[in-house]
């Protein structure tokens, strides 16, 4: 891996993931909107952002919120606000189709390459028991969708590319901090090493699918 792209730099996961890949001596471009004024709800901002950028070895996409202005998950039908749901799928499901729209730019013809996208096991629906949270899981199962979904479109014009969804654990952030509860969490550089090894192990016959931090496959 020569040249990686990590978009939600500034977030715990991405920070890290990019301090690793660096450590590493790969060429990593960050964006985030704390840094860059990226705003993945704006679809002339991601093209701005992304224009003229690659190809690289990966791309990385890590932004997400469990929170948005002061809206947690919900825990019940009736807690749920058609303003906050819209709000999740902005972020967490168009945000990153917007930047997979600039996949076939972003990731080479030929050879190896990833993109990468993290969801959340609680985007899965096989793996659902709990209930609960319904904005934030259907945005990521929404997400879980795209990607699976772009993975077979890129196949067609970028054969080696690995286009994969990405569960990465309960990473101590200040997105998890109030939901921790009785969930272990692992620090964000451990995190971040988890995920390089598991993107490090993936083949194109990984592509289209959702891989938690150990690498086992998550039911959709």
């Amino acid at each position: 891996m020569k040249q990686a792209l990590i978009i939600g730099a500034s977030g715990a996961i991405g920070g890290a993931v990019a301090t690793h890949l660096e450590g590493q001596g790969v060429a990593v471009d960050r964006l985030s909107r704390r840094a860059d004024g990226l705003d993945l709800t704006d679809a002339d901002s991601v093209a701005q952002a992304l224009t003229g950028r690659g190809p690289y070895d990966l791309v990385l996409v890590a932004t997400g919120a469990l929170e948005i202005a002061g809206k947690g998950p919900e825990k019940a039908l009736k807690e749920i606000d058609a303003d906050a749901m819209a709000a999740q799928f902005a972020l967490n499901a168009i945000g990153p189709a917007l930047v997979l729209r600039h996949a076939g730019d972003l990731l080479p013809r030929q050879g190896r390459s990833v993109l990468a996208v993290l969801t959340a096991r609680v985007g899965s629906i096989g793996d659902n028991r709990l209930g609960g949270w319904y904005s934030y899981r259907a945005a990521k199962a929404a997400a879980n969708q795209i990607v699976h979904t772009a993975a077979i479109e890129l196949a067609r014009s970028h054969r080696d590319a690995i286009v994969t969804a990405l569960h990465p654990g309960t990473v101590q952030s200040d997105l998890t901090a109030r939901y921790l509860g009785r969930h272990p969490a692992v620090p964000p550089a451990q995190a971040a090493a988890n995920l390089i090894r598991v993107i490090e192990g993936l083949g194109p016959q990984d592509s289209g699918q959702f891989y938690d931090w150990k690498g086992d496959a998550v039911p959709w």
